[in-house]
């Protein structure tokens, strides 16, 4: 092995070294507020104030977990935060697919400029539409219902469809043309080869679609009042305003309404950096 090749390798494993450091110091910074919460939820309300803080509970405590589930009816909104859940995840992959395909594998006159269109509107924040979506929401007669927050699922994302586009431009065409040689509709293209096809990215906008059903605060803030339709969100929040005092069972409750969403990222941990990371070659 001659010396340049030597040092060249040394260097690729240094610059390997320092990002392994690098990445690592950053992991524990964002692990460290997880790690907290688990371990306050194992400690009793005095050791949560303690100072210095403990990070190792002695003794643990798992009384927080029963008296917090039971202390609120934290089973009801679950029940509440997964029927939202299930159905923003079904309307957003279903309508952002549909649109997505036909920007991306049919050919028609605008569909450029519809798309760019439809990119700018990821500009306007969600306080600009806030007010006059909950006047049309109140006369529809739908607040405190979940419609608001599952309805308009169902009428497509821009940063859904923009990430389902992308990755539709990467199959390639002849796939299609040799479909509709045998007879394929359009709709039997999209249902039998490119949905096949595109598993990376729906599970992809599927996660982010849970996880923003899932931590969404402000909208079941606005569209619900009945504590009956509290969401997981919206319950917590009460519960921290109105039981302040009780911050152990408020931790454990966290915990738990943290743990699904890690869960569901480990499983599909690999599909999931598949369909980020493919959207990009093409478009």
């Amino acid at each position: 092995m001659t010396r340049e090749g030597s040092e060249g390798r040394g260097l690729t494993r240094g610059k390997r070294i320092a990002a392994h450091c690098a990445l690592i110091s950053l992991s524990v910074v964002f692990l460290t507020p997880l790690v907290w919460l688990v371990t306050s939820s194992l400690k009793t309300d005095k050791q949560i104030f303690k100072f210095p803080p403990e990070w190792i509970p002695s003794p643990l405590t798992f009384q927080n977990y029963p008296a917090g589930l039971t202390f609120i009816p934290f089973w009801r909104y679950l029940l509440n935060t997964s029927i939202i859940c299930v159905l923003s995840v079904l309307g957003t992959v279903l309508s952002c697919s549909l649109v997505a395909y036909g920007l991306a594998r049919i050919r028609w006159r605008g569909r450029n400029a519809l798309f760019y269109i439809l990119l700018s509107t990821m500009m306007l924040p969600f306080q600009v539409t806030m007010v006059p979506l909950f006047v049309v929401f109140a006369k529809l007669g739908w607040v405190d219902t979940f419609l608001p927050l599952v309805v308009p699922r169902f009428f497509g994302s821009a940063f859904y469809i923009f990430l389902m586009r992308q990755f539709f431009l990467t199959i390639p065409h002849d796939l299609s043309e040799a479909a509709r040689i045998d007879g394929c509709s359009e709709w039997d293209i999209y249902w039998r080869i490119v949905l096949p096809l595109s598993k990376p990215v729906l599970a992809a906008v599927g996660l982010f679609a849970f996880m923003a059903a899932w931590n969404d605060y402000i909208g079941p803030l606005i569209y619900l009042t009945d504590q009956r339709n509290y969401t997981l969100a919206l319950g917590l929040a009460s519960f921290s305003s109105q039981y302040g005092s009780y911050p152990g069972m408020l931790m454990a409750v966290t915990t738990v309404m943290t743990l699904p969403i890690i869960v569901l990222f480990f499983f599909a941990q690999r599909t999931f950096i598949q369909g980020i990371t493919l959207t990009g070659i093409k478009g």
